[in-house]
C-alpha cells in the first residue's frame, strides 16, 4: 500500500450539491426553491411565524426577572476546601483569603467575591476570610474549631 493508493470506501463521501449551476445539475434555474412565494426570495425570516396566528413564544406568559446589578459569587463548598487542604494545596495554619483560593486553583475567578457553602464536611481548623458564606457553612467551620470572617453582611444572608 502506498500513500497515493489511499481512498475512502466507495459511497463513504458524497460530492457537494452545487445549486444554481445549470439545468444538467438538477438544481439549476430556481435552485431547488420552487416557483414564486416568500421562501423563493432572498432575505426571508419566518422562523417563529405561524401564518398570522399569535406565535407560541408570545402566547406563553413572561416569567422571572434578572436584576441588572445582581452580584455573582464564585462558590466554594466545604468538601472542596477540605480536599485542597488534604492535598497540601492550601495551608490551614495561615488565614485563607480569596487570593489564596485563586492561587491554589480552588476558584477559577473571583467575580464579585467568594461565597462558602456548607456542602460536605470540614475537619481542619481553618481561618477563612471571604465575601460571603451561608449560615450552615459558618456553623460547620466553627464546629471544626475554625473561624469564618465575612466581609459583607449582605452576602452572608443571601
Amino acid at each position: 500500500m502506498k500513500l497515493n493508493e489511499l481512498r475512502d470506501n466507495p459511497g463513504a463521501t458524497k460530492p457537494r450539491k452545487r445549486i444554481g449551476r445549470g439545468p444538467g445539475s438538477g438544481t439549476g434555474k430556481t435552485g431547488g426553491r420552487g416557483i414564486k412565494g416568500q421562501k423563493s426570495r432572498s432575505g426571508v425570516a419566518i422562523k417563529g411565524f405561524e401564518g398570522g396566528q399569535m406565535p407560541l413564544y408570545q402566547r406563553l406568559p413572561k416569567r422571572g426577572f434578572n436584576s441588572r446589578n445582581r452580584k455573582s459569587y464564585a462558590v466554594v463548598n466545604l468538601n472542596i476546601l477540605q480536599k485542597f487542604i488534604d492535598a497540601k494545596k492550601l495551608d490551614a495554619k495561615k488565614a485563607i483569603t480569596e487570593e489564596a483560593l485563586l492561587e491554589a486553583g480552588v476558584v477559577r475567578r473571583i467575580l464579585d467575591g467568594v461565597r462558602i457553602l456548607a456542602k460536605g464536611e470540614i475537619t481542619s481548623k481553618v481561618n477563612l476570610e471571604v465575601t460571603g458564606a451561608s449560615k450552615a457553612a459558618i456553623e460547620a467551620v466553627e464546629k471544626a474549631g475554625g473561624k469564618l470572617t465575612v466581609k459583607t453582611p449582605a452576602a452572608a444572608a443571601e
